[in-house]
Parts: structure tokens; C-alpha cells; sequence
């Protein structure tokens, strides 16, 4: 009984079917493609959370919303007890995140804060005080 009910639907049936299964198969990839977003957005706030949870970081990152294009001596001598080579480790840090961008002139590399992604993970970081 059901081999004929479908035979004497497959006309108008059938396209019910597509329709249902392309809908779904739309919303299968839509969530696909929400979830590898998020995926990559829960990995960057990770990164930058990770490169700020380290005090020295937080203070370059404090200190950078201040004053944009610092280069590495004005910020060590602005923080005075970071040794140089350990100043460049925390910069590729925060720049590796996202956090921050440079701008290289000559021989100098200056350090900007990246607002677009301070403002999404770390607002926090404009309204403090250095």
C-alpha cells in the first residue's frame, strides 16, 4: 500500500522532497560554517587572551593604547625593567595574536595596538589607566 501511495505522489512529491532535503542540506552547511567561525574566533580570543594574561604583556598593550607607533627602545625605556630581548619576545607575542601591528621604517619596527581586535577581545584594555 505504501509503494502505491508513493508511485501516485512522485509527481508533486518530488519536488517537496528536493525542496526539503536542499533546505536542509542549506542548513546543515550554514551551521557548518558558523561553527568554523566561531572556531576561529574562540582560537583567537584564546591567543590574545594568552598573551595577555603575562603582566609585562599587559602593560605594552596598556601602554600602546596611549601611545600608537612606539618603537621597541621608547617602550623599554618607558618600562624600564624589561631587558631588550625579552621586550622583542613579548612584542612578537602580542603581534602573533593580533594585538598588535608594526610598521617598519629603516631600520626601526614601530608597534602599534590593532583596535579592531582590542575592541572584540579585549575592550577592557581602552579604559584603563597606564
Amino acid at each position: 500500500m505504501q509503494i502505491g501511495l508513493m508511485f501516485s505522489l512522485h509527481l508533486e512529491g518530488i519536488v517537496l522532497v528536493f525542496n526539503s532535503i536542499d533546505i536542509e542540506i542549506y542548513n546543515a552547511y550554514a551551521e557548518v560554517k558558523k561553527m568554523v567561525e566561531d572556531k576561529a574566533d574562540i582560537q583567537q580570543a584564546v591567543k590574545v587572551y594568552k598573551a595577555l594574561g603575562e603582566p609585562t604583556r599587559l602593560k605594552i598593550a596598556l601602554l600602546l593604547t596611549e601611545e600608537q607607533n612606539l618603537c621597541c627602545s621608547s617602550i623599554s625605556s618607558k618600562l624600564e625593567s624589561v631587558a631588550g630581548s625579552t621586550l622583542s619576545h613579548h612584542l612578537k607575542q602580542l603581534t602573533e595574536c593580533g594585538l598588535l601591528t608594526l610598521r617598519k621604517d629603516g631600520t626601526y619596527i614601530y608597534y602599534s595596538v590593532n583596535r579592531k581586535t582590542a575592541e572584540k577581545y579585549a575592550p577592557y584594555l581602552y579604559d584603563q589607566e597606564v
